[in-house]
């Protein structure tokens, strides 16, 4: 049996070397299921793409899938399983709680194993600490941290004089944390006027009917809620509402999720749901418009990654600047790299915390708009930008303290 294990191991490995393997760790069961596998889908697309156009230094991305459950723990216990087959890069993104523990892991074994390191590049885990004190050069973040979205709401909501009353509800984790305590000190500085009638926090990805707290937002009085929820914790805080009849303005870092536009066009709240974004269907761009019209019937479902796009990418251009897949001279070749990203802007990896940087558009959901071609979910309805902010005017200032094996 041991040697089977080693013979099975030892062919693992030789295929990794064959390929450019990137293992992806999400759910891929229990509540975040469906966000998992929709990523799933975009990463390889993406890498069927790059590999029709030929891969790169002759070799073809493969995406080898492991279920995280977004669960810390199950998550490290995966990544071990890709490093043990000889994957050296990894990627991640739901669930700050899994990206904080995967970071930690991926610099104690890059510590342990020289010349054996790996990198993990994370497209949607958005708790700020991640780059700033918990910052280190093999973790690179590809969607805005959640401040930064933040500081993007807050100031589209303080031209907005129907914001007096301001509901908070959050995921009860350390992103669900850094949206409710951004909001309330953003919302002071902005709109002092406004009042918080609310600030609830709930388990993440455990609630199956959000009812109760819908009951509460509008006992409150609140004309407005803010929330970071994702996956089906939005979806089905929506469909709650829809249900109940709350008429309120919904501002929101993740309505776009599966099951979000159905549940939104439930509420009958036209252009009343509004998402912080790094692009959408509906954004004039011919490149990513060719995209959205291929990748919707070859995996039923529209793009919402347009990050993962980004990563990819320029994941392809350092290994080729790079000459090898190798994690440290990747790293090297990431730091300060600029491209055009998928929605037409430009891009740039932050060199002293590995932050991406990219413009952020203000989008609503609701009827298409003259000239627009994508609805969401069968709907009807989709998204539309109200507001854009230039990538260079959302650079933070960071607590960053990076050492370099290179």
């Amino acid at each position: 049996i041991a040697t089977a294990i080693s013979l099975s191991i030892a062919s693992a490995s030789a295929l990794a070397q064959q390929t450019i393997q990137v293992a992806y760790i999400d759910p891929l069961s229990g509540g975040g299921a469906s966000i998992g596998e929709h990523g799933l889908k975009h990463f390889r697309y993406i890498a069927d793409q790059l590999n029709t156009a030929g891969g790169v230094l002759g070799r073809k991305f493969e995406i080898v899938a492991f279920d995280g459950k977004t669960n810390p723990q199950e998550s490290i216990v995966q990544a071990q399983k890709a490093i043990d087959r000889g994957i050296r890069i990894i990627t991640q993104g739901n669930g700050s709680s899994v990206a904080a523990a995967l970071s930690e892991f991926v610099a104690k074994h890059n510590a342990r194993n020289p010349g054996k390191e790996v990198i993990y590049l994370n497209y949607a885990a958005v708790d700020p600490s991640l780059t700033n004190d918990k910052c280190n050069w093999s973790h690179f973040r590809w969607d805005a941290d959640s401040d930064t979205k933040m500081a993007a709401l807050t100031n589209f909501m303080k031209a907005r004089p129907g914001v007096k009353k301001v509901y908070l509800i959050n995921q009860d984790y350390s992103f669900g944390h850094a949206v409710r305590a951004q909001a309330v000190a953003m919302l002071k500085e902005k709109r002092p006027d406004v009042q918080i009638v609310g600030n609830e926090l709930h388990p993440l990805l455990k609630i199956n009917d959000f009812a109760p707290y819908i009951a509460k937002i509008k006992a409150s009085g609140a004309d407005s809620v803010i929330t970071g929820n994702w996956g089906q914790d939005i979806a089905l805080l929506l469909k709650a509402a829809a249900d109940a009849g709350l008429k309120v303005d919904w501002y929101t870092y993740y309505a776009g999720g599966a099951g979000g536009p159905t549940a939104i066009k439930q509420t009958g709240l036209a252009d009343r749901v509004f998402a912080v974004v790094e692009g959408h269907a509906n954004v004039p761009h011919p490149p990513s418009q060719a995209i959205e019209a291929d990748f919707r019937p070859r995996t039923g479902q529209a793009v919402w990654y347009p990050r993962a796009f980004n990563q990819m990418y320029m994941l392809s251009e350092a290994i080729k600047a790079a000459g090898a897949v190798d994690a440290k001279k990747i790293a090297q070749k990431l730091e300060g790299m600029r491209i055009t990203t998928h929605n037409g802007g430009v891009g740039y990896m932050r060199t002293d915390n590995h932050q991406f940087i990219q413009d952020m558009f203000i989008a609503s959901f609701g009827p298409l708009p003259a000239g627009a071609k994508y609805d969401e979910e069968g709907t009807g309805w989709g998204w539309k930008t109200l507001g854009k902010v230039e990538g260079k005017d959302t650079e933070l200032a960071t607590t960053c303290k990076m050492s370099r094996p290179y």
